[in-house]
């Protein structure tokens, strides 16, 4: 793991926009992270991926991909920030080249509709849940069938994450809230309480206590990114040593990119199934070279710190 550096942080915000926006032919999904000065990594993306069922939260999962700015995949122009026209070409919802996907949960989809060969599926139970929901009625329109998708309740919600730099929190500011915060506890609290409360201080304590502060200020943040930068931690236990964080294949150290904050819990409704997936931080490290890909993937690390390691 590479030592980190001083700097501020970047936030990201969730924000509900329209849903031609999230239906990007262009760039899909993802932490889009390109390295100023690195050609070959104009498109840089870490995609991460998490089951909604809680025994597989272990198995969280983060890929690192990056491209040129010519290449060919991505047009070398932006994508354009304009809605589309409402005469115009709908927005596909299916690949049109490489593997099938399943229409439910998006994973590898050999299996396909006997009557309109056109929806793709990876398993038998997905197939019927997207014929109960409204492929019944779809199939015979296949004119029509990769631009409605019926919402299965299985995918989390998608959403916008809108940036901004982290206000710096100066150590006066910090001092004077903590110090006004003991003063208006002294007068309720006899001596030998405030004693043991100090003796019974410890680590973990000035963990979460600098957690809260850091995020006082924006409350909602969902994501700091900073590659470089030590994580915020949310407690002292489960902290990750430099020989936890394994080298990257290439042979170079991982180091700290982006965390994952607990507040994206609210907006993801993964309790929708009656089953809920839970973290305290989600820690990125990735490649410090960034090694080069060509057009493939390399799995990075994720380091997963429990709320219930900050009580």
């Amino acid at each position: 793991m590479a030592s980190p550096s001083a700097g501020p942080a970047e936030l990201g915000f969730v924000e509900a926009v329209p849903s031609w926006r999230l239906r990007s032919e262009q760039f899909p999904s993802k932490v889009y992270a390109p390295l100023p000065g690195r050609a070959d990594a104009f498109h840089r993306c870490l995609f991460l991926f998490c089951c909604r069922t809680p025994p597989c939260c272990c198995g969280l999962r983060v890929f690192r991909n990056q491209l040129p700015r010519r290449n060919d995949f991505y047009s070398y122009e932006p994508p354009s920030e304009d809605p589309p026209s409402e005469t115009g070409e709908s927005v596909h919802l299916q690949l049109k080249s490489g593997a099938h996907l399943c229409r439910v949960c998006g994973c590898s989809g050999p299996k396909r509709c006997s009557r309109c060969h056109k929806a793709h599926y990876c398993s038998k139970e997905h197939q019927s849940l997207d014929w109960r929901l409204g492929h019944k009625q779809a199939c015979a329109q296949t004119d029509n069938l990769d631009n409605t998708v019926p919402d299965h309740n299985f995918l989390f919600p998608e959403f916008e994450i809108v940036i901004e730099t982290e206000d710096e929190i100066t150590p006066e500011v910090v001092e004077r809230d903590d110090e006004s915060e003991i003063i208006g506890t002294m007068g309720e609290a006899h001596e030998e309480e405030l004693e043991s409360m100090a003796k019974h201080e410890s680590r973990e304590d000035r963990i979460f206590q600098k957690f809260k502060t850091k995020i006082s200020l924006e409350p909602e943040q969902i994501l700091r990114y900073g590659r470089g930068i030590a994580p915020l931690w949310i407690s002292g236990e489960n902290i990750p040593r430099e020989k936890d964080i394994p080298d990257c294949p290439c042979g170079a150290k991982r180091l700290f990119e982006f965390q994952v904050m607990p507040q994206l819990l609210n907006y993801l409704k993964a309790d929708r199934l009656g089953r809920s997936v839970d973290w305290g931080v989600l820690a990125i490290f990735t490649c410090a070279e960034s090694c080069k890909l060509g057009i493939g993937y390399t799995e990075e690390f994720v380091w997963k710190q429990d709320i219930t390691d900050a009580a």
